[in-house]
């Protein structure tokens, strides 16, 4: 029997059921918490997230990914404390999110720097995969992230992008990684992990939906990659129906089994002005596959079968570690990757 690590405690894989597959619940900075939102209201905003969560079940939502991690103002407790009141699995991941630099605690501790030693990064981040994340009540993380953004692969980013490789490897734990398809990070991402031996069918690429170039988006799936279409509702960086369009583009190619689908929504996040976010992106919520999604992709024809490949297959196969045989093998690919344009 395969198992997947939630928040809660482990449950059989088939337990999984329909999946958004690239979400958040807090994005919270705990130094940002503590000097700059004194409103800040824990009781509230986690009775806020059990309200707001609890709604998905009724909509045919069964789990959501929690790819939030240290950087993003990963609080496992937090979380824990919603998923305990709601009817939905959430796995969640271990990693390091910053689109430069390292935190100032790591610049100085690592392989040949001036405290000269293994790599903290992947100690931690084995850890959090094995044994259990710190003050979580003994929660594991099913799956790791990192970053690759506009700025590219920075001296920081590069590092986190290669703990995350050898962290994979040595538990077989699966990789989501944050990119900017306009700067068709995901190849490089693609190239970096496969270098560490990742196997690249076990790598989601988030964001790739925030682009219609479906000859960067082929590439990427060629490889065996999952495509991450996981921004439904961010229509100020894509209109809803250009997205719309690249999935069913994707889905008559052929490419359902290489597609996830989600919104990377939030019950809270300080990145932005709770009051004036829904001003901006009014669409950007967890009822976005729901309510919008799947019901154009059966007014389009698609089969219910296909529907059920991208929101239940896909991120099954994804944390359990059954890559599709189907699926190219990614050895034979790694050569090939390029990073250009």
């Amino acid at each position: 029997m395969q198992t997947i690590n939630t928040v809660t405690g482990p449950i059989d894989a088939e337990e999984l059921g329909r999946t958004l597959a690239h979400e958040h619940v807090f994005v919270v900075n705990e130094d940002y918490r503590l000097n700059f939102l004194p409103e800040w209201d824990e009781d509230a905003e986690v009775a806020n997230a059990i309200s707001v969560l609890g709604e998905l079940k009724t909509l045919g939502i069964d789990s959501l990914l929690d790819a939030s991690v240290a950087g993003m103002g990963r609080n496992v407790a937090r979380v824990r404390r919603v998923a305990e009141q709601v009817e939905l699995n959430i796995p969640v991941a271990t990693g390091l999110f910053t689109y430069n630099d390292l935190p100032l605690q790591l610049h100085y501790t690592g392989p040949g720097l001036g405290f000269d030693a293994a790599e903290p990064l992947v100690e931690a981040f084995v850890r959090d995969l094995t044994e259990g994340i710190p003050h979580s009540g003994g929660a594991k993380a099913a799956f790791l992230v990192c970053v690759i953004e506009a700025e590219g692969l920075t001296p920081g980013v590069e590092r986190i992008m290669r703990a995350v490789g050898q962290a994979s490897v040595a538990t077989g734990a699966p990789v989501v990684v944050h990119t900017n398809p306009h700067t068709r990070s995901g190849l490089i991402a693609q190239r970096v992990l496969g270098e560490e031996g990742v196997d690249l069918r076990r790598v989601m690429l988030a964001h790739s939906g925030d682009t219609g170039d479906l000859e960067y988006l082929r590439r990427l799936a060629s490889a065996g990659s999952i495509i991450g279409l996981d921004r439904f509702g961010v229509d100020v960086l894509l209109p809803h129906e250009v997205r719309m369009a690249t999935l069913l583009a994707l889905v008559g190619e052929g490419y359902a089994d290489r597609i996830a689908l989600s919104q990377s929504a939030f019950c809270f996040s300080d990145w932005f002005d709770p009051a004036k976010q829904p001003k901006v992106t009014p669409n950007w919520n967890y009822r976005q596959i729901s309510e919008r999604v799947v019901p154009t992709l059966i007014g389009e024809g698609i089969a219910p079968s296909t529907i059920d490949t991208m929101l239940v297959d896909v991120p099954r196969r994804f944390l359990a570690g059954d890559p599709d045989p189907g699926l190219p093998a990614p050895i034979s690919l790694i050569s090939g990757l390029s990073t250009e344009n």
